[in-house]
């Protein structure tokens, strides 16, 4: 009971039993949030295990060493030694007869087609590479490391079990006594998959590599902040500093609230619609996939930076005109600059949402498969997003580790974008 000393007032009788339910109900909603922030922990934790686990051995590739007698004669008939004829030389014959003279005895085709299965596709590659690094390697017996084939790689790395049935194994007990011979002769290796960073798109999972879909993912991004950023910035400016206040701008302002929650996909028909259709401009495109994705990030960033704009106090827009600022120079000098971290916050936030669409590119056709790397903005090419999604379709076995680890890079790449916006406000952002 709580008495008032000041008047005869009555003591204010509290009820224990309501109390009690009062800090019980804020218990409970004290402990409801704490386990939803601890499930949502959970649950990122499971996901982000899950794509590790599965990735990781992507950045790793298996090589098998083998012994290639690098004839004068195949190689370079006229003994120029130039790069150009060396580069031109045909190196899977070479290839062949190293693995027929270590496993000798092999008669038939399906058995040496079995044979030439343990190294991949463009395993050639690898022996012409080696040659073109050191010339001098012509007339020698070299040992070369070559990529080994999807399957081999796979079984290396625990994806297909040796103690099931052969009808089940893609790996067949002939050729798992081939490697267990090479294991035995310390003639199989792992290395750090370079080729994942450096090459393009392939058909084969060994060959697949990221720097095509990360090279249209930047051309794209750029034309995209080009567009979006001054435009959105300028547009949030008239809006909040000189725009009348009237239906029209009210009309406006609804507009863009909507454009910003249109499912993305309706950009990337509006871009084949305009873009591809009208304007004849080059399908799958960066340029056209950085102008669909302008048009998305465009109501995001007019709405961040009107926002910014608000933010800055009155006062400062007073004493600017106090002092015999014309509007365009309060504006320009002094509530622009204040508003500038809130601004590129919510520009680089817009560009990372970007960076992950997938749905309007799909429209305009960058699913295409495009091995290799684009040299301008109007090249064909894709993006990380569409380049998993292409991956995670395929029916190899090696291209799941590939879609893991790509997903790996691309959510590096929105984490890096996402550290930078809160380093940028931390560091710039002032309280009024």
């Amino acid at each position: 009971m709580v008495k008032n000393m000041t008047d005869n007032t009555p003591p204010l009788k509290i009820n224990p039993t309501l109390l009690k339910r009062r800090n019980a109900a804020e218990k409970r909603f004290r402990f409801y949030g704490l386990a939803a922030v601890m499930t949502a922990v959970l649950v990122l934790c499971l996901l982000l295990t899950s794509i590790i686990s599965k990735g990781y051995t992507a950045f790793q590739q298996t090589y098998i060493l083998v012994d290639i007698r690098l004839d004068a004669e195949s190689i370079d008939p006229k003994g120029t030694k130039r790069v150009e004829d060396l580069a031109a030389a045909s190196y899977k014959g070479l290839l062949r007869n190293a693995l027929r003279e270590q496993f000798p005895g092999i008669e038939g085709r399906k058995a040496k087609r079995s044979l030439y299965g343990l190294v991949g596709s463009a395993a050639d590659f690898d022996v012409r590479d080696a040659v073109l690094d050191n010339p001098k390697l012509v007339g020698t017996t070299a040992t070369i490391a070559v990529k080994s084939s999807d399957d081999v790689d796979s079984f290396y790395k625990g994806y297909i079990p040796r103690d099931v049935p052969e009808s089940n194994r893609k790996i067949k007990d002939r050729e798992l006594a081939w490697l267990d011979t090479l294991a035995a002769d310390d003639r199989i290796v792992k290395k750090f998959n370079v080729d994942f960073f450096t090459n393009g798109d392939s058909r084969e999972p060994e060959e697949a590599g990221i720097l095509g879909a990360v090279v249209g993912s930047l051309y794209t991004l750029a034309i995209t902040l080009a567009l979006c950023f001054p435009i959105g910035v300028l547009t949030a400016i008239y809006l909040e500093e000189f725009a009348p206040t009237n239906k029209w701008t009210d009309l406006i302002e609804v507009n863009i609230n909507n454009l910003a929650a249109v499912p993305s996909i309706v950009f990337g028909l509006l871009g084949l619609a305009i873009f591809l259709n009208f304007m004849g401009l080059p399908r799958s495109a960066p340029i056209v996939g950085g102008m669909v994705l302008a048009l998305m990030t465009l109501p995001t960033i007019i709405i961040a930076s009107r926002a910014a704009l608000k933010a800055v106090p009155p006062s400062i827009r007073e004493a600017a005109l106090g002092i015999g600022a014309s509007r365009m120079q309060t504006v320009f000098h002094h509530v622009l600059p204040l508003a500038m971290p809130g601004i590129l916050t919510g520009t680089i936030l817009g560009m990372a949402q970007a960076l992950g669409e997938t749905a309007p590119l799909l429209m305009i056709g960058m699913v295409a498969f495009i091995a290799d790397i684009p040299g301008s903005m109007s090249d064909a090419a894709t993006v990380l997003p569409v380049q998993i999604y292409l991956w995670a379709d395929s029916p190899e076995r090696g291209f799941v580790e590939k879609t893991s680890a790509a997903i790996m890079i691309l959510l590096a790449f929105l984490v890096v974008m996402n550290a930078i916006a809160v380093i940028l406000r931390k560091r710039f952002e002032r309280r009024w």
